[in-house]
């Protein structure tokens, strides 16, 4: 079932840049037309990404603890879902501000990391049932999924008087697309709602998915984030070049709809004929493999049967933090890989083996062998040992010349220089 529309007229304030992205000036303006004195007196809670999105935040920062002077005190939370915790340095970093900085504005204004680790740091909002996630998953449910899922929220979430989600919306392997209520779950949630809307993304595969404003993750997201009781308001931005080209301010659902509308038009790039050779740069911000698996999610629509999408990131020797040790252990494999030998990985947590599928691409098991649909190569500082083990391909970093696999569009070949954020798709598919 689709989800709803979404109401503009909900909106308390909006801005579209017609081309390029929108003035300081008319950010500004519209954050303070959008919220100030909406908080006045409140203990406020604003969600924030990390560093592995792009988003002027440094100016949102400044932007929010200005405009929002009135309001009693300001939490700012960065929704890590599972990405390492960033230490006091690069907290401040994040928002702009030097440490000492931040100790100025304590104890009014905070920067801190969702401490997704810490069992006492979360509170239980409810349940979603088997069936419920069933009927969501429509046609793409299968057992593996489970029994349904527990749904665990941050506490400070219950023990501010209002959020406030400060975040970009981009095409998004999982959910389709970005933003919104994912800054709950999985942004400042547990491993149990990211395992299962994960795995439900793998189960519906990236190509079907990425770029769908309506999808079975987002209606999940959308059912878990009906148990939220505290009021929630949305920034949504629409991030070019790492300025705002646009920013809607208002209720989750509806922000978040009227940004998806513009991401469509800005960040899907449309192509006539798939591509046999994809060199696909990760940049620095994507400082694990766990992220960086990006610059495949984003290109795998355009890529060919048969071809090889090289992820080239010479900066990059991790392949995750926090999750390292599980797919050191499983590998990198297409979808049914794992359901044909379910007995082997019952035990692995689902998002990771979510993760290892979207990295891999789709494929098939013929007559028990692994078939890929196409090559994953990974170019880093991962060495060809470790890549053999993970079951991707292996190319010298220092070997590749970018020059030489650009402007070659009309060969089947194509260079993107900064990868991970501008989807790729053909335009046969749009029909």
């Amino acid at each position: 079932m689709p989800l709803p529309a979404g109401d503009p007229n909900a909106l308390y304030a909006r801005a579209v840049a017609e081309a390029g992205t929108l003035p300081p000036d008319t950010v500004r303006a519209t954050l303070e037309a959008g919220l100030a004195g909406r908080f006045a007196g409140q203990h406020l809670l604003i969600l924030i990404p990390d560093h592995t999105r792009s988003l002027p935040l440094p100016q949102l920062f400044d932007a929010a603890v200005d405009l929002l002077d009135d309001a009693a005190s300001l939490t700012f939370m960065v929704a890590l879902g599972t990405h390492p915790p960033l230490d006091p340095a690069r907290l401040a970093r994040l928002v702009g501000r030097s440490e000492a900085d931040l100790a100025a504005l304590a104890p009014r204004v905070r920067v801190v990391n969702h401490d997704w680790a810490n069992p006492d740091a979360l509170v239980t909002l409810g349940t979603l049932s088997r069936e419920r996630i069933q009927a969501i998953a429509g046609d793409r449910w299968h057992p593996t999924l489970g029994d349904g899922a527990t749904v665990r929220i941050q506490r400070a979430v219950l023990e501010h008087d209002a959020v406030l989600i400060l975040g970009p919306t981009f095409p998004h392997e999982v959910v389709g697309y970005s933003g919104g209520h994912k800054y709950f779950f999985p942004g400042v949630s547990d491993g149990d709602m990211i395992d299962v809307t994960h795995w439900l993304g793998a189960l519906a595969g990236v190509r079907r998915t990425i770029g769908v404003a309506d999808t079975p993750v987002r209606a999940m997201i959308e059912a878990a984030a009906e148990l939220v009781p505290t009021p929630t308001t949305l920034a949504s931005m629409v991030v070019e070049g790492g300025d705002l080209a646009a920013l809607f301010v208002g209720p989750p659902f509806d922000a978040w709809r009227a940004a998806v509308a513009v991401s469509s038009q800005r960040h899907v790039r449309w192509v006539d004929r798939p591509f046999h050779t994809v060199l696909s740069t990760a940049p620095p911000m994507y400082d694990e493999l766990w992220t960086a698996g990006k610059a495949m999610y984003k290109l795998e629509p355009a890529l060919a049967e048969g071809g090889e999408l090289i992820i080239y990131a010479p900066h990059l020797e991790v392949v995750s933090h926090v999750h390292g040790r599980w797919i050191e252990e499983v590998g990198y494999h297409v979808l049914p890989y794992f359901l044909e030998q379910w007995d082997r990985f019952a035990h692995v947590p689902l998002g990771v083996l979510a993760h290892s599928t979207h990295v891999r691409g789709d494929g098939a098991m013929v007559d028990g062998v692994e078939v890929p649909r196409a090559t994953v190569t990974l170019a880093s500082k991962i060495p060809p040992e470790t890549c053999a083990a993970l079951n991707l391909g292996y190319r010298d970093p220092a070997g590749i010349d970018p020059a030489a696999y650009q402007g070659r569009e009309d060969e089947g070949v194509l260079y993107v220089e900064k990868a991970g954020e501008t989807l790729y798709k053909l335009r046969e598919d749009a029909a």
